[in-house]
């Protein structure tokens, strides 16, 4: 669902991030007011959970792919200005390290997945509360709103879209929608607590459950690598098929995931995501701590 450079007019994209620097703010001071210290280990691990999560495509249909956006999960888990701050770093460190999505694209991408998707996947479980059916609605309405918004900006943008094209897109974003909700709907069930309850478990039980969400985290990079599709996702479908060439500014050091000194395309792949879940961990924790400073002082 990122969106690559190339595809927004230059009116869209400059607008939008403009747009994002005072709604990321906005979700920045909240987390200062609201995050307590003691949650703080749970933004590192939660993000590079995320991280990894998103590398692994699954085949939705019509020769496309999809992948764990995690808003809704980051939301119920950390809290949603938390949320937003935490997918801000996971979107920047894609654009610049892995270039997945576009860097003047970034502000697109930042309002649509980090701040309008986190936000809708938090509203069921703010209406309903701990419930399988409000974690399942707001994996769902995450994935719904922030591919809306995004087709929304290329349409804006003059991206021919045939009807029957938009009609198949729309489709395979459902199709990723409710796979998105039966996701985080499992992830919230398995790791129980992970809310505010989480925080007034006993120490020891937070601590084994922070190591083995960080440990499924290292097998998805190490291992889920080998079994996710290769085929393209529904933006990338689209920019290939009606929006011409996308562009990239720079050469990222770990573009399209891959750590290219190495010659096997295994180690390739696994040894960027081991970085990049060091690389996006060690950032969300550093933020929270910053944040946690600043809410104490």
């Amino acid at each position: 669902m990122h969106i690559p450079d190339g595809l927004l007019s230059t009116p869209v994209w400059l607008s939008l991030d403009a747009a994002c620097v005072p709604a990321i703010g906005y979700a920045a001071r909240r987390a200062r007011r609201e995050l307590e210290e003691t949650r703080v280990p749970l933004l590192g691990v939660m993000g590079a959970f995320v991280f990894a999560a998103q590398m692994i495509n699954f085949p939705v249909g019509a020769g496309t792919s999809a992948h764990l956006v995690g808003g809704a999960l980051l939301a119920i888990a950390l809290g949603p200005a938390a949320g937003v701050v935490v997918m801000t770093a996971i979107l920047s460190i894609q654009a610049f390290v892995f270039q997945d999505g576009g860097v003047l694209a970034l502000g697109a991408n930042l309002l649509n997945m980090a701040f309008a998707g986190v936000l809708a996947g938090y509203l069921p479980y703010r209406l309903w509360g701990r419930r399988r059916l409000a974690f399942f609605a707001g994996g769902a309405f995450s994935v719904l709103v922030s591919a809306s918004l995004a087709l929304s900006e290329l349409l804006l943008s003059g991206v021919p879209m045939p009807r029957p094209v938009l009609a198949i897109t729309l489709g395979l974003f459902a199709v990723n929608a409710a796979i998105e909700g039966a996701i985080t709907a499992a992830v919230l069930e398995g790791i129980h607590g992970l809310d505010a309850g989480l925080v007034r478990c006993p120490e020891g039980t937070v601590r084994r459950t922070l190591v083995g969400v960080a440990l499924v985290s290292v097998l998805l990079a190490a291992v889920g690598v080998l079994v996710a599709s290769t085929h393209p996702d529904a933006i990338e479908r689209l920019a290939a098929r009606f929006g011409g060439p996308t562009r990239r500014l720079f050469a990222g050091p770990l573009a399209d995931y891959q750590a290219r000194f190495f010659a096997s395309p295994w180690l390739q792949k696994t040894a960027a995501g081991l970085a990049g879940l060091a690389l996006i961990g060690g950032v969300c924790l550093l933020i929270g701590r910053l944040i946690a400073r600043q809410r104490s002082a």
